[in-house]
């Protein structure tokens, strides 16, 4: 059963017949509900499916991240959606299944902010990731005072640790705790992102860290 808001004409939440009515960005949407099934899935289809899976289970622990890293990226979708479709097309590889994630190709943010110069990602004591680069602020929009973003991911468990309000760029380096992942391999990540938050740079890949106690 739909509720109507402002009468009949207004926007209305539910299903009634064979529609749902909802509220997207502040908005009255309306959606047609799924039809059944009655062909089986081609293998194209079973393919993509294979790659969405693949992708989500990739990006699904760091939406809230993405939401700011791929904001300025995004059009009409979040920044989470932006970042998944983006994965999709160029991170996930392979011609046939089984397909993989090559994360070397993967990006967590995307912008027109110039990205980190010299990046290093090391293990470090206590089961941490101590990332290092070189100040190139001035080159470009590159800002002193923009924050760095750091990411690591863990393939064996499919989940990942992150930070938005690390050191500064004139900074030169900052640890990532990622002790939840103790003697396990994590694939890292590093960007910018302007003070204010409006602008972020693309992601370098700072290569695989196995983590040490």
């Amino acid at each position: 059963m739909a509720t109507f808001y402002k009468g009949i004409l207004g926007g209305f939440s539910g299903k009634t017949g064979s529609v749902i009515g909802t509220n997207w960005k502040g908005r009255s949407v309306m959606r047609s509900l799924p039809g059944k099934r009655t062909k089986a899935s081609t293998q194209a289809q079973l393919d993509q499916q294979e790659k969405f899976k693949l992708a989500i289970g990739f990006l699904s622990g760091m939406a809230d991240l993405l939401s700011i890293s791929f904001g300025s990226f995004a059009s009409n979708v979040s920044g989470y959606n932006a970042a998944v479709s983006y994965n999709l097309q160029k991170a996930v590889v392979g011609n046939a299944s089984p397909f993989s994630i090559d994360f070397s190709l993967a990006q967590v943010s995307l912008g027109v902010l110039p990205g980190a110069s010299n990046p290093k990602a090391v293990a470090v004591a206590g089961n941490k990731v101590k990332f290092d680069w070189d100040d190139n602020a001035g080159v470009g929009k590159a800002a002193a005072t923009d924050i760095v973003l750091l990411v690591a991911y863990c393939a064996e468990t499919q989940r990942s640790v992150y930070t938005a309000a690390g050191a500064m760029r004139s900074g030169l380096t900052q640890i990532l705790d990622t002790s939840v992942f103790a003697g396990k391999a994590v694939e890292t990540w590093i960007a910018f992102m302007s003070i204010d938050g409006k602008k972020s740079s693309d992601s370098t890949y700072t290569g695989l860290v196995t983590l040490t106690p």
